[in-house]
């Protein structure tokens, strides 16, 4: 590749943002598809804000860690709350978020114990072991809860 190239790693991972970030929302409605249409959402964003495409091999598997994880979030949110009502997915120099809103208060909980072999039950143990952080936050009043990702930017 070359140095004018824009899939060349040189270039900030973040390149165009503001101090304080930004925040893409995509509200939900329950239709078919959702986990397709977030994870598309999501991919845009990720182009928008120079993530991809890229040549460098760590970035696009950061890019497919981020993606993973909106999926399996947004499926838990189908599975055991309901169906997600929102994803926001918002960046800044140095992390990128991820969070899922749905109308159960219940916080998720991952399955104990874990057994690789088992068919089903990793989704929370994957979504740990490909974000930096992750947990949930309630709405209040019982209204729902927010589920979250954070991915620590890696240097450019």
């Amino acid at each position: 590749m070359s140095a004018s190239d824009p899939r060349t790693s040189d270039r900030p991972v973040l390149p165009a943002l503001p101090p304080h970030g930004q925040i893409r929302r995509l509200t939900l409605n329950g239709a078919a598809g959702t986990v397709g249409r977030c994870r598309d959402h999501t991919r845009q964003a990720l182009h928008d804000w120079g993530w991809l495409p890229t040549g460098d091999p760590d970035q696009q598997a950061r890019a497919d860690d981020v993606l993973l994880v909106v999926s399996e979030l947004v499926t838990n949110a189908c599975r055991h709350a309901g169906g997600p009502e929102q994803l926001i997915v918002q960046a800044t120099e140095r992390s990128l978020r991820i969070d899922v809103l749905d109308g159960l208060a219940t916080p998720p909980q991952p399955r104990l114990p874990h057994s690789p072999g088992r068919i089903g039950g990793h989704g929370l143990h994957t979504v740990a072991l490909l974000a930096s952080r992750w947990g949930s936050t309630p709405q209040g009043e019982g209204l729902g809860k927010t589920v979250w990702a954070e991915f620590d930017v890696p240097a450019a």
